[in-house]
């Protein structure tokens, strides 16, 4: 079995876009070798060489020419994947790490499961120049929680450490509430948003089943910002949610199907649906399986 993938990455550095391709073939102490890597460079594709447990794409993300202004295909594509990051705040449990308090000096990125969220917004509070991120977060919690006033984000000492929580208070209320006060839903959705609002997003964000736990109103106010995201970076969304999917473009949408045993990745085309979207709407069709994506007999 093997599993390949084609890579595009367009950087301003370059002049054009630097494609790769590997090929991933299991082996039988259940890893995986990297059977085939190539990078395409000006008219053809050409190999990074043999077989090999890890990819080459860091060892040449380090190499430079005698002009040190200029940088391989490997660069550009390690830089990229680099960054993605793939959110999944599944687990709100009340020991989830977004409950739990953590140091405020991990505050520069947010973390895939909202582990430093407190020390993150604390960062965000406290500059002068991201203090309107911070604020955005606050608003877009407010428009589904209206009793929310603000984050508390009070600074303590724990074990020789300052750590901070999430800690809250609503309007009308001086009380501080603690991160076991939200419901799954509402601490899910912060997460979400603050994940969305960030200043400096990753190149790619991928957050799984973002719908979980959330109120129909919040699933359309969570549309907006994924919207808005994506004017910065690129969203990918996993969902089967038909609320989710009628925010979104027919065109926005890529359907994956299990076709004679693999996964097949389908975009879809607002000119294939245009009769059945005089009368129904994105979300309707998923239901009614006219989008295919669902059970079948295949």
């Amino acid at each position: 079995i093997k599993v390949e993938l084609e890579f595009q990455s367009h950087s301003s550095f370059a002049e054009d876009s630097n494609f790769y391709r590997f090929e991933l073939t299991p082996t039988v102490d259940e890893t995986f070798l990297v059977s085939e890597e190539r990078k395409y460079v000006t008219t053809d594709w050409r190999s990074y060489g043999p077989p090999a447990h890890e990819s080459s794409l860091y060892d040449e993300r380090n190499e430079r020419s005698a002009d040190d202004r200029w940088h391989g295909v490997g660069y550009f594509v390690y830089e990229s994947i680099a960054h993605w990051m793939v959110y999944h705040f599944h687990d709100t449990s009340p020991t989830a790490p977004m409950r739990r308090s953590e140091i405020v000096e991990d505050n520069q990125r947010l973390r895939n499961n909202g582990s430093n969220i407190a020390p993150f917004l604390l960062r965000l509070k406290q500059s002068e120049s991201l203090h309107r991120y911070y604020q955005e977060v606050v608003n877009a919690t407010r428009l589904i929680l209206p009793f929310f006033d603000d984050f508390r984000l009070d600074v303590f000492q724990q074990g020789g450490a300052d750590k901070v929580k999430l800690s809250w208070q609503q309007k009308g209320s001086d009380y501080p509430l603690q991160p076991y006060h939200l419901s799954d839903g509402s601490i899910r959705f912060i997460c979400l948003a603050t994940a969305l609002l960030q200043p400096n997003p990753p190149s790619a964000i991928v957050i799984d089943e973002p719908e979980l736990g959330l109120h129909p109103e919040a699933i359309r106010i969570l549309a907006e910002l994924i919207t808005d995201a994506a004017q910065r970076t690129q969203v990918i969304l996993v969902t089967q949610s038909p609320l989710l999917i009628d925010q979104f473009a027919i065109d926005d949408i890529v359907v994956v199907n299990r076709k004679d045993g693999q996964s097949t990745f389908e975009r879809l085309s607002e000119q294939d649906f245009s009769e059945w979207l005089e009368d129904y709407s994105v979300g309707e069709l998923w239901t009614r399986n006219v989008i295919q994506g669902g059970t079948s007999d295949v």
